[in-house]
């Protein structure tokens, strides 16, 4: 699956953090180089098998419209506020 994250054109690796999260990564189509970590674990968040929460800030800002846009994930369930952040929970549709 492709996406297009800032000036990035990206293919998307789902992975899983180690307590079995979903995680996903871009990488560089070409040079298979990582651009970036679209997800975020919090192991004391409540997540179902197809829930997960994007980093949409500091370096990742925009990455919750990009994928959206690019339908892997779905628009925001709800919000998990963390510090100073609030991080979008969505279900994953790939």
């Amino acid at each position: 699956m492709k996406v297009t994250f800032n000036k990035w054109d990206c293919v998307i690796q789902k992975k899983t953090y180690p307590n079995n999260r979903i995680a996903l990564q871009l990488i560089d189509p070409e040079d298979g180089s990582p651009i970036a970590t679209a997800t975020v674990n919090f192991p004391d968040e409540q997540l179902d098998n197809d829930e997960i929460l994007i980093k949409d800030y500091s370096e990742n800002q925009g990455m919750y419209k990009a994928l959206v846009d690019a339908k892997v994930i779905s628009e925001a369930i709800e919000y998990i506020q963390k510090g100073f952040v609030k991080i979008p929970k969505c279900k994953i549709l790939i």
